[in-house]
């Protein structure tokens, strides 16, 4: 683990004039993040391939669908990532996708940063709401982070819910600056 005392994070927006190198380290991001979804036991797993898909389509997966992806860089390394995309059903809404912080980061607070860095971007952007699903029992210290950050509980969003799955909504407009 490294210490926040001596870490530089800097946080980025993969896009067509990002490197080469930094598109290849939010492709390997993506995937890490898959990889730890498929060994959970229980409700938390989902379709790997269309993760890859998303992973092979960058830099334009997320913008394609009216978002983007944050990657985290901390002291130099890529250390964890976030993305978002508009949604069809609630008017004015972004998903909330795929936050990943490396093992070797946590701790530094880099899952609440992205968050909050996704929150100014989508506000930005003309959405009114971030909307999420998670799963409380595997994903604990993610849940207690959306908590903090203002997310309740709403309604389901989308058809692919799970046992054990949990819908959250946080509102933009909530946001203090």
């Amino acid at each position: 683990m490294i210490s926040s005392g001596q870490t530089t994070v800097k946080i980025e927006v993969i896009d067509a004039a990002s490197s080469a190198a930094a598109i290849e380290a939010a492709r390997a991001l993506l995937l890490e993040y898959g990889r730890f979804v498929l060994e959970i036991e229980g409700p938390a797993r989902f379709c790997f391939g269309k993760l890859e898909d998303e992973a092979k389509g960058l830099p334009d997966s997320y913008r394609g669908a009216g978002g983007e992806l944050l990657l985290a860089w901390a002291n130099g390394v890529a250390a964890g990532c976030v993305t978002y995309r508009a949604l069809a059903g609630p008017a004015r809404g972004c998903e909330m996708k795929r936050l990943w912080v490396r093992p070797e980061f946590r701790g530094l607070a880099l899952g609440e940063r992205l968050t909050l860095e996704l929150f100014e971007r989508a506000r930005l952007a003309g959405f009114e709401a971030v909307y999420l699903d998670t799963v409380p029992a595997t994903m604990g210290a993610a849940y207690r982070m959306y908590l903090r950050l203002g997310f309740v509980e709403c309604a389901p969003f989308h058809r692919s819910a799970t046992e054990g799955m949990m819908f959250m909504r946080r509102d933009l407009a909530l946001l203090s600056r």
